[in-house]
């Protein structure tokens, strides 16, 4: 069963003691009892409470037989925990009984309907039958509410009670209101009243107007008249306020208005009755000159917007530059790159409704927002033809001042690297350091931003005009809507013109120009006298001139004759000719200056600094670019794809030619380097160091140029030239002056270094690691060599004798070395790598955009690189193979010079008589120079040529010497014992200096061999008996000449007997050697 609703003490007014609703002292006790105790009243003594009068609101009074029944309670905690409710249990709001005055009928009200909605919602249905829920209440049955019967007059009494609650609240309202609708009923009735006699009053006039009156014609004329004549004095009295206020309007900037008013005040003034006034001359004239003036003022207001003159503009064309926020050091705010944003101007931009003006701003403040004011004030004045004419007429103009603004600029923050530039690199298109140099692109960087980023504020300010244009074409209906949004067309063919020369001036080296131009080009002139200008080059051009047009050609006939028949002789035919030849050829070439002052120095490796700002430039003007605009944002490279095929390539192909030739041709080409220590461990030709300087320049402009392998081929054609310079001089240097008997040209040690079976044993000996190995191929070279020199013996001219070239030799095998490893380090395999020159059947170039391609930069810390494809990377393999093949023979060679110095000198040291007549204190004259050659020769190439490659050299010389004296013994004809002695010196001299050069070097088989000699035949025999042929060191062909040589004074002595008995007893000890020998 659910819950009863909180009964309240008194059965009346619930807190209402007297019938006009104010409050009684038992009501307040009563409250005290039981709100401020903190707990709701219980039970309520009958005394305590006023009965319900009769006839009250809602008597709903028990009869006379139930007055003594206590009325309905609340039900006990008890009841109320047993109670079941459908509605989920909700408590009643206890905290919400308490009364305070002014809402407790509210409350109570609520309270009550609240309790309704949650145990007695049936009752609210539109469908309940009253009847049906008094027969339930009376029912007793489980099926009826005679339950609940009690909790229904509860809340039947709470219900009256909260009404009555409500009616002692508000009963002084419904007593003013009363009063209140008879004074609107009397208003009413007033009002009725006044109608009525207007009414009449109306009827009354209307009969005095149908009466005839003539004297009222003549008065309206008059008073038309002098209404007329009140309003022109009007109109003047207006007029004459124009000037002042117009010139307000216009010095605020409010062109909208000020053109308003100088419409409406023409219009006034050019009146048909205004003409006869002749006051107003002098104001019709200025309001005509001031529609001229106002004109060419917004002309030139638009002008200092649309090319960033006005201090507005500044912040808008920073915002595109990188390199003033990163000079100056701030940035312009976030909260402002909105209102500057084109994009938002855009999105914004509505021009279906013509413009207004916002007086409380500053009109300025927006640029775009101020554009768009301008044009809406000259289609206003409807002189927008005009303007977009003079726009296209000073468009050019504008773009100059731009670029030399910029100009300056950038030299003002540069001041002082542009001054001490000149002195640190001398002038001239040879300077690769100087196109390299990183002050020089800092300056270029600079300008091409700043520039560049002037330029895209300009499109976006001409986009904004063109919007602007386009959209008041469309509201109004113009006819000649091409005409009047042609002007972003003409801005582009305007940026390509100036970036053409740009690039031209920056790049071009014609006539070794320092700073042209404005520029200083003379040191030495004094500083009172003015500078001469250039004749030799163009004041100006006209762009984009036909001149073989018709009217030109007409003009150009009828100048040449004026000029003919003026001053004969003053014009010849040939030089107009040559002149319009050059006209054309400079209009094909695309090689006029611009006329600008020019930075740094003019050189084509400025392309790699060059190109990536032009390409950034034009991405993001194809973001700028307007539909519409008969320009097509994907060929907007085109022109500098044009410009690189046919200017930037063939002036890079000449210029690296004649880079590359400079170093072959000068005369200190093939000599050391000064600085060489700064680049190579040991010396290097200044030709190849400056060589390999002009490669890395043009390595390092491709990493910003497209990876086309005509670059690459271009210095691998460069790369060949430079070897076969190189292959040149090492022959030069090593050819004999007169031919060889064979018909060679060559000196000997070339000729084996490069060819034969010494060439072949040599190409093993980088190979081979073990000292065993590289003893046995010493040996096997030293047999070689010797079988050379029995077959053909060695002459001066074979010899390399000057110092010079074998220090040249040196050198060449150190640049050579040196460039192999710095130009294979430039090998990159490029994934971008394109062909884009191949030459087709007819040899005509075909040409693709070089733009197109993306480069991707894959240089890591500043490290150049060559990009190549596969195929282009086997041509470069092959010239640096090359270039190493020829550093190994030219080691070759050294390595052979000094073998065959060797056996000269050791040839004709013992070609002669060793029969001397006493002991000789001197070694020989031969021995002595071959001593000093070896020094000589060790002294150059250990000062040129790295230790390992020295140890190379100079391994097994000695030994070579050593088994060279004594195979070569046998061209000794005469030889005694003091001649013996003196080969002994000999002996012992070359081995004290070789032990100099190569430490390890022993000659003491040589010097075993003469001991022999010592030993006499009879000893020799003796050895080869004792030995048995065995480890004696010798062989039978050596013994038999050192028993030859024994026997040799005494047959060359002239007595015929001793020369008999010296050869029997030569031919005797012959057969015992043989015989000792063969047996073993």
């Amino acid at each position: 069963m659910s819950r009863l609703p909180p009964t309240r003490s008194g059965s009346g007014s619930e807190g209402y003691g007297n019938s006009n609703g104010y409050q009684d002292e038992g009501y307040q006790d009563q409250y005290n009892r039981s709100y401020v105790s903190g707990g709701p009243v219980r039970d309520v003594p009958s005394e305590s409470r006023r009965e319900r009068r009769a006839g009250g609101y809602g008597g709903f009074t028990s009869p006379a037989g139930n007055s003594d029944s206590s009325p309905v309670g609340r039900p006990t905690s008890l009841e109320r925990s047993r109670a079941h409710r459908r509605s989920g249990e909700k408590k009643w709001d206890t905290s919400r009984s308490r009364s305070r005055p002014g809402s407790d009928g509210n409350r109570q009200i609520e309270e009550v309907l609240n309790y309704i909605q949650q145990d007695w919602d049936f009752m609210m249905d539109d469908q309940c039958n009253p009847i049906q829920i008094a027969l339930k209440l009376l029912d007793s049955s489980s099926l009826g509410y005679a339950n609940r019967y009690d909790d229904f007059r509860n809340t039947h009494e709470q219900l009256q009670n909260a009404l009555k609650a409500i009616v002692n609240e508000h009963h002084q309202g419904f007593n003013s209101s009363i009063g209140t609708f008879h004074k609107i009923q009397a208003s009413i009735q007033a009002s009725q009243t006044r109608v009525r006699s207007l009414k009449e009053s109306l009827v009354q006039a209307k009969s005095n107007l149908s009466t005839t009156k003539p004297e009222l014609r003549g008065l309206a004329t008059s008073s038309q008249n002098y209404d007329d004549m009140l309003q022109m004095l009007q109109t003047i009295e207006s007029l004459q306020t124009i000037p002042m206020e117009l010139e307000s309007r216009i010095s605020e900037k409010r062109f909208l208005t000020a053109v308003d008013i100088l419409q409406q005040a023409l219009r006034k003034i050019r009146r048909s009755e205004m003409d006869n006034i002749g006051a107003l001359s002098d104001l019709r004239i200025y309001l005509s000159n001031q529609e001229h003036s106002l004109t060419d003022i917004l002309i030139e207001e638009l002008h200092n917007h649309l090319y960033l003159k006005s201090p507005y503009c500044e912040d808008r064309w920073k915002l595109h530059s990188r390199q003033v926020k990163a000079l100056s050091g701030t940035s312009i705010p976030s909260k402002d790159l909105p209102r500057t944003s084109l994009k938002n101007f855009l999105d914004q931009l509505d021009t279906s409704v013509p413009m207004a003006e916002d007086a409380s701003r500053n009109p300025e403040a927006d640029t775009f927002q101020y554009i768009k004011l301008l044009v809406e004030s000259l289609n206003k004045m409807s002189r927008l033809d005009v303007a977009i004419d003079t726009i296209e007429q000073r468009l050019p103009v504008e773009l100059f001042k731009v670029v030399d603004k910029a100009s300056i600029e950038v030299e003002q923050r540069h001041s002082a690297a542009i001054r001490g530039y000149g002195k640190t690199y001398p002038s001239g298109k040879f300077n690769v350091t100087k196109g390299n140099d990183t002050s020089k692109a800092v300056i270029l960087n600079d300008l091409l931003d700043s520039l560049y980023a002037r330029f895209l504020a300009i499109s976006e300010s001409h986009r904004v005009v063109f919007q602007v244009v386009t959209g008041i074409v469309k509201r109004d209906g113009l006819q000649d809507a091409p005409t009047l949004t042609r002007s972003f067309r003409e801005l582009w063919k305007l940026y390509q013109s100036e970036m053409r020369s740009l690039l031209h001036d920056y790049l071009s080296t014609d006539g070794d120009v320092n700073f042209r131009s404005n520029g200083s080009q003379q040191v030495h002139n004094s500083v009172f006298q003015r500078p001469q200008r250039d004749k030799s080059k163009k004041m100006f051009r006209f762009a984009d001139m036909d001149v073989k047009s018709v009217e030109i050609v007409s003009e150009r006939d009828d100048l040449e004759f004026i000029l003919k028949s003026s001053v004969p002789g003053l014009v010849s035919d040939s030089k107009a000719t040559d002149g319009a030849a050059q006209q054309d050829q400079s209009n094909i070439t695309d090689g006029s200056a611009t006329g600008h002052k020019l930075l740094v120095d003019p050189n084509i490796f400025n392309m790699g600094v060059l190109l990536p700002p032009s390409l950034k430039f034009i991405e993001d003007l194809k973001k700028v670019v307007p539909l519409g605009s008969d320009i097509l944002t994907n060929t907007l490279h085109s022109f500098l794809d044009d410009f690189l095929i046919n200017v930037f390539l063939p002036q890079l192909e000449e210029t690296v030619v004649d880079l590359c030739s400079q170093t072959f041709i000068e005369l200190d080409a093939f000599q050391q380097d000064p600085q060489w220590a700064s680049r190579a461990q040991k010396p290097i030709f200044k030709g190849t160091a400056k060589f390999f300087d002009v490669i890395t320049a043009f390595c390092s402009m491709l990493d910003k140029l497209p990876h086309d392998q005509a670059f690459c081929q271009l210095i691998i054609t460069q790369m060949v030239t430079y070897f076969d310079k190189c292959y040149g001089w090492y022959k030069a240097i090593i050819t004999r002056p007169v031919k060889e008997s064979t018909g060679s040209r060559l000196k000997v040690a070339a000729v084996y270094a490069e060819s034969g079976p010494l060439m072949d044993l040599l190409t093993t000996f980088p190979e081979t690691q073990s000292e065993g190995n590289i003893r046995t191929l010493l040996e096997r070279e030293n047999k070689l060599i010797i079988e050379i020199t029995k077959q053909s013996l060695v002459d001066e001219l074979d010899i390399i004798r000057d110092k010079k070239t074998v220090a040249g030799l040196s050198l060449l095998f150190n640049s050579m070395k040196w460039l192999s490893s710095k130009v294979a380090n430039l090998r990159q395999i490029s994934n971008t790598a394109t062909d884009t020159f191949r030459h087709d059947a007819g040899n005509q170039r075909t040409k693709r955009r070089w733009t197109a391609f993306a480069t991707l930069s894959l240089k890591k810390d500043g490290v150049p690189y060559l990009p190549m494809n596969q195929e282009t990377a086997v041509a470069f393999d092959g010239v640096v193979n090359s270039y190493r093949q020829l550093a190994t023979t030219v080691m070759r060679t050294l390595h052979l010079e000094m073998r065959f110095r060797a056996v000269l000198y050791i040839q004709k040291a013992l070609l002669g008589n060793y029969s001397n007549e006493q002991l000789q204190n001197d070694p020989d004259p031969n021995v002595v120079e071959l001593n000093a050659q070896f020094s000589s020769f060790d002294e150059e190439v250990a000062s040129y040529i790295q230790p390992q490659h020295h140890k190379f050299i100079i391994a097994g010389v000695g030994s070579l010497v050593d088994q060279l004296i004594v195979t070569l013994s046998s061209t000794i004809k005469v030889m005694n014992p003091d001649g013996c002695a003196r080969m002994q010196l000999n002996i012992l001299v070359l081995q004290q200096n070789l032990k100099n050069i190569e430490p390890t070097t022993d000659l003491s088989r040589s010097s075993t061999y003469f001991d022999f000699f010592s030993d006499g035949p009879d000893g020799i025999i003796a050895q080869a008996e004792k030995s048995g042929g065995k480890d004696l060191g010798f062989s039978y062909d050596e013994l038999k000449i050192l028993i030859e040589l024994c026997y040799s004074e005494a047959m060359e002595s002239g007595n015929r007997e001793s020369a008999l008995q010296a050869k029997r007893a030569l031919d005797d000890h012959l057969l015992q050697l043989s015989e000792h020998l063969w047996q073993s």
